[in-house]
């Protein structure tokens, strides 16, 4: 059965399959990796070492990001306090 005829059958979703010149079978990511993780073992193993990478790549800027935030709000507060008591100083 073609790629084709079994998107039509069976109204696949998430899958398109067009034939002619620049044609092929197309697959949402996610069909497309887990397809590919069940060719190969080896090939599944790499895609949940390289996902575990990337989550902490970007668990790592976040907290960069989120530590500036901290920061930045710490010496707002110490210039908001200072300026507070200067102006409670001038009133009284």
């Amino acid at each position: 059965m073609t790629p084709t005829k079994w998107v039509d059958s069976t109204n696949a979703i998430g899958i398109i399959s067009k034939s002619g010149r620049y044609g092929g079978t197309y697959a949402h990511s996610d069909i497309a990796l887990e397809f590919a993780s069940w060719i190969s073992a080896e090939f599944k193993l790499y895609l949940m070492q390289d996902y575990k990478r990337l989550k902490l790549d970007e668990n790592s800027k976040l907290s960069l990001t989120w530590n500036l935030h901290r920061e930045i709000s710490k010496i707002n507060y110490k210039i908001h306090t200072d300026a507070k008591k200067i102006f409670n100083r001038r009133i009284n």
